[in-house]
């Protein structure tokens, strides 16, 4: 099973699985990437996964329904381009042989979804669309620090070695955020210093795993000190791992 990330736009991945005769693509937010992928492997689109609403995940979807096999999968409680399959959490998507479990993970869209699968031949494969980043989270224009704090928690308990299939290459600019918040967090020094050569050489710094962003991600580690002490800093009241999220969402946000 062949895992691809396709760039798209100046930031965006689309994220294509095959087998080397079908694939599925992860939210194709424009549909000449995904053209130019399966033309290049002759590959036929066997389905499409959509997380969330936003067009730069969902403008593609309608451009690749000619060459689409199979139906387009999305979160049952969003605008998806119709038709298409609605899922809620605990429903599986089955494609390629493998079965996908659906996760809510409200926060950055009020219906945002994850699909995540453990019966690939290799680690696990998680496609987290924009609510979790390596080394950050998605801006919460929807959802709650609560429901951004749950979400994640749903993710960081997957195992260790999931690979981490985000929808955006935000990491190195993540991680000059979450340097701020743990300045002396050996892990993260040294993803980061990994991330800065992978991207001088113009290769993706993706998939990460949940383990790694256990070690690095400050989104994930709103309970220890060192965070905490960051957040106070930056304002927070309380020291509730919701309260440390916020504020350091809060914070992210107008960071530079």
């Amino acid at each position: 099973m062949n895992l691809t990330a396709l760039p798209a736009f100046s930031d965006n991945y689309i994220w294509m699985l095959d087998d080397g005769r079908k694939a599925i693509v992860v939210d194709p937010g424009e549909p000449g990437p995904v053209e130019i992928a399966l033309d290049a492997r002759s590959l036929a689109l066997a389905g499409i996964l959509v997380t969330h609403h936003h067009p730069d995940h969902v403008a593609g979807v309608d451009a690749l329904r000619p060459r689409l096999r199979g139906f387009v999968f999305g979160p049952a409680s969003e605008r998806i381009p119709e038709p298409f399959e609605h899922l809620a959490e605990g429903d599986e998507v089955r494609l390629l042989d493998l079965a996908f479990r659906v996760l809510e993970v409200p926060g950055h869209t009020a219906g945002h979804i994850a699909y995540y699968t453990d019966t690939a031949a290799a680690a696990p494969i998680l496609f987290c669309g924009d609510t979790l980043f390596s080394g950050g989270c998605g801006r919460l224009f929807e959802g709650t620090p609560a429901q951004m704090h749950a979400s994640l928690a749903k993710l960081a308990a997957l195992p260790g070695e999931t690979r981490v299939c985000c929808a955006h290459e935000y990491t190195l600019a993540n991680l000059k955020f979450a340097r701020a918040v743990e300045p002396d967090n050996q892990a993260l020094l040294d993803y980061d210093a990994w991330c800065r050569r992978e991207r001088e050489m113009r290769r993706p710094t993706l998939p990460s795993s949940i383990a790694r962003e256990r070690a690095v991600n400050p989104f994930l580690r709103c309970s220890e000190p060192a965070v905490i002490r960051s957040a106070r800093v930056q304002g927070a009241t309380g020291e509730t791992p919701v309260e440390v999220l916020a504020t350091l969402r809060q914070w992210k946000n107008t960071y530079r």
